[in-house]
């Protein structure tokens, strides 16, 4: 047999590359599926997009990308045909397939899935539906499988800048007008004061280290991310939930800021005995309408660390990411 034969013959990937150092993710990103999903006890079909990676050693030239596919769709098949899982759930036994089938150190699997959610308005009672995001997230590595657990929503909030300049100067017109000191603070406090308001787009993650074996409900976490808003919304509201909405946000207003502080303080309330090492991630995006540009504030760490500083401790220089909790030894 020829050395071209033997060369046709070899596995491609198995070969030593030309330049050999190790890769940290080698992957498939963009993969569409339709997945049925255990969620808040009920089994449900979701739209998910999933990606999937392993580590690759200096010594191999490239992973097995069809074997992604392949591990992908027999996951899927357990789902579909047997037990529903949760989306973090899925993740890890996808990792864990990944991990074994590439014969890797290390994979990662993350499902992003866009689900209907069944609400009420507030004042009137009207069905209305509303589209959340479910993230789940696995590393599989010789210590275990670490999770996180996330979700997204939407919400309002209204500026407390603007809204102190508005009422600064309805204080100054009411003056000129004769009211008095006490009666311009009674508006004032029985009437809404205008400011200008924001789309807010709030993302939540919680991680479980190794160890872990809390069941999270997304429920409760889109719950925290709702509420750290000036207001929920709603696709379809009558009159009255029009008003109701619009005065509970202008009776709350909030920065940016304060959004993801409210959402770290209920996450690590409500999370604190997942144990030292858990992970909070919370990050809110708002939607601007005086200006072109958006806003944007994050905060993540340890839940020991963000506990600390909540409860007057001195604050975290450097602040745990997300990667490097999941990639942390």
């Amino acid at each position: 047999m020829s050395d071209r034969t033997v060369l046709l013959g070899a596995d491609v990937q198995a070969r030593r590359p030309s330049t050999q150092v190790s890769l940290s993710r080698v992957g498939v990103t963009g993969v569409d599926k339709v997945v049925r999903i255990r969620h808040n006890g009920h089994q449900q079909l979701f739209y998910a997009e999933l990606e999937c990676y392993v580590d690759l050693g200096p010594e191999q030239k490239g992973a097995h990308m069809s074997r992604f596919e392949e591990v992908v769709n027999e996951a899927i098949d357990e789902v579909v045909l047997g037990e529903a899982f949760k989306a973090e759930t899925l993740a890890s036994h996808i990792a864990e397939r990944v991990r074994d089938r590439q014969d890797g150190c290390r994979a990662e699997v993350t499902i992003a899935a866009r689900y209907p959610e069944n609400k009420t308005a507030p004042s009137s009672g009207a069905p209305t539906q509303e589209i959340y995001t479910l993230f789940g997230s696995a590393v599989a590595s010789e210590r275990g499988t670490r999770r996180l657990i996330g979700v997204q929503a939407q919400g309002m909030t209204a500026c407390p800048c603007a809204q102190e300049m508005v009422s600064e100067r309805a204080a100054d017109r009411l003056r000129a007008d004769g009211f008095t000191d006490d009666e311009i603070a009674r508006v004032l406090q029985a009437v809404p004061v205008a400011t200008h308001n924001q789309r807010g787009i709030g993302t939540l993650h919680v991680g479980c280290p190794e160890s872990c074996d809390a069941s999270l409900e997304a429920t409760d976490m889109l719950a925290i991310v709702e509420a750290s808003m000036s207001s929920e919304i709603y696709e379809l509201m009558k009159r009255p939930d029009e008003v109701e909405v619009v005065e509970k946000a202008h009776r709350r207003p909030r920065f940016v800021e304060d959004c993801v502080r409210e959402m770290v303080r209920m996450a690590t309330e409500r999370y604190a005995d997942l144990g030292e090492q858990a992970f909070i991630s919370a990050r809110q995006e708002n939607l601007e309408t005086i200006h072109k540009h958006n806003v944007v504030a994050e905060r993540h760490g340890l839940v020991v660390d963000l506990m600390r500083e909540i409860a007057g401790g001195e604050h975290e220089r450097r602040h745990v990411t997300a990667r490097e909790w999941l990639e942390s030894p």
